[in-house]
C-alpha cells in the first residue's frame, strides 16, 4: 500500500512548457449535472478549470450551458474532440442504471464514440465494465455498495465504511477498471495498486464536495491522457492527486470552519502551485 504525498502528487501535475496550447494542455468534456441537480454542472466546471487544463468543453441543456457560461465563461458549449470525459455527477442513477437507457442518452452516446480516458461518477456509475476506455470510478460507500451487490456481493454501506481498505480491493476484483472510494480517508486501487490517501477534514462531508472532487480529478486525467494510455497505473496516481488536492484545497478554504464550495474550488490553484513548488 502507498501512503500518498505531496511528492507523488507533484509527478502527477503536468505543467504547461512555452509551446504548449489549449489543444496539448487536455481538452475535458463534461456531461454533469440536471434538472434536480444543476448545481452539479457548475461545480464540475469550475473546479475542471481551476485545476488547470485547455479547456473545458461542456455537454449539457440550454438551460444548465446558461449556468456553466455564467460561472466558468471559458467554458465551451460546442461539442468537439476532447482528451478525456467526466460523466455523471449531478445525473439521477436510478435514470441511467442499465445499458439499454444509456444507449438512447445521446449526450452519453459521446462517450463510446470518442473512447477516452474517462471517470465515472454518480449517475454514470453503472456504465463500468461497458467502455473499452481506461476508466475511473468514483463512488462513495452507499454507492459501492449498490454496484457490488447487483454483481451478487452482499454488503452494506456502514460494513464498506467500517472497513474501505478491504472493500475496494473486492471491489477491485469484482468490478475491474480503476476506484476510487471516497470517505474520510479516501482509497484509490486497481490490479496492481493500493493507495491511502491522508484523513480529510470532516468538514468536507457536506453536499458537492464529490463535484468538485471529479472536476478537479478530470482536469487532471485530460492533462495526462497520454500517460494513461501508455501506463494502466497512472489514472491511479493521478485519482490519488485528484484527492489530495481536493483535500488540501478544503483546508486551506475552511481554516477549521465550514467550508464554502467556491472558496474551495478558489483554493485550488494556491495548492497546486504549493504541491509542483516542493
Amino acid at each position: 500500500m502507498i501512503a500518498w504525498s505531496a511528492q507523488e502528487a507533484a509527478n502527477c501535475i503536468a505543467i504547461p512548457l512555452s509551446l504548449d496550447h489549449k489543444y496539448s494542455r487536455g481538452v475535458l468534456g463534461v456531461i454533469t449535472g440536471s434538472s434536480n441537480y444543476p448545481g452539479a454542472a457548475v461545480l464540475t466546471t469550475s473546479a475542471a478549470a481551476a485545476t488547470g487544463l485547455g479547456m473545458v468543453r461542456f455537454h449539457g441543456s440550454a438551460r444548465l450551458n446558461l449556468l456553466v457560461l455564467n460561472s466558468t465563461p471559458a467554458t465551451v458549449i460546442h461539442p468537439g474532440k476532447v482528451s478525456a470525459w467526466l460523466a455523471g455527477s449531478g445525473i439521477d442513477s436510478k435514470r441511467y442504471s442499465n445499458f439499454a437507457t444509456w444507449t438512447r442518452h445521446r449526450k452519453f452516446r459521446w462517450l463510446k464514440k470518442q473512447s477516452r480516458p474517462t471517470v465515472l461518477d454518480a449517475g454514470a456509475l453503472y456504465l463500468i465494465g461497458k467502455l473499452a476506455q481506461p476508466i475511473l470510478i468514483t463512488p462513495h460507500s452507499g454507492e459501492l455498495a449498490t454496484l457490488l451487490s447487483s454483481r451478487g456481493v452482499k454488503v452494506t454501506s456502514q460494513e464498506i465504511t467500517s472497513d474501505p481498505k478491504k472493500w475496494i480491493q473486492i471491489a477491485v476484483e469484482t468490478l475491474g477498471d480503476t476506484i476510487l472510494l471516497k470517505g474520510s480517508i479516501t482509497y484509490v486501487a486497481n490490479d496492481d495498486l493500493l493507495i491511502e490517501l491522508p484523513k480529510a477534514t470532516p468538514w468536507l462531508s457536506t453536499a458537492g464536495t464529490g463535484d468538485v472532487l471529479a472536476g478537479i480529478i478530470g482536469a487532471l486525467v485530460a492533462n495526462n491522457a497520454g500517460k494513461i494510455l501508455n501506463d494502466y497505473n497512472q489514472l491511479a496516481r493521478v485519482a490519488a492527486t485528484g484527492a489530495l488536492i481536493h483535500a488540501l484545497a478544503a483546508e486551506e478554504s475552511s481554516q477549521g470552519g465550514p467550508i464554502r464550495l467556491q472558496e474551495q474550488i478558489e483554493a485550488i490553484p494556491h495548492v497546486i502551485a504549493h504541491l509542483i513548488g516542493t
